[in-house]
């Protein structure tokens, strides 16, 4: 399986290539960030794209409980379900 490719920090043209192995570790601090409130909007906003980005099984898992958390906003859940049905459509059938 191919490493994933996407943008660590939200910086357009820098990219990382991420081993299989090293991704759970990125996912977990990603749905951290997404779920912690002393964070900006901002920056959780960024980590639910990123969790988009990568568009693996366990990204979507993570996506799908961000628009289960009632005390985040509503954008970023609307956001977290736009990003859950990007994964969703390019996931192989």
């Amino acid at each position: 399986m191919q490493p994933i490719t996407y943008h660590p920090d939200g910086v357009a043209g820098v990219k990382r290539r991420v081993k299989m192995t090293e991704q759970p570790k990125e996912l977990k601090k990603l749905a951290a960030i997404t779920s912690d409130l002393e964070f900006t909007a901002d920056l959780r906003t960024k980590a639910i794209e990123q969790l988009g980005t990568i568009g693996s099984h366990e990204a979507l898992l993570i996506l799908l409980d961000i628009v289960a958390n009632e005390r985040l906003t509503t954008k970023e859940r609307e956001l977290a379900l736009e990003q859950a049905r990007k994964i969703v459509k390019s996931s192989p059938q």
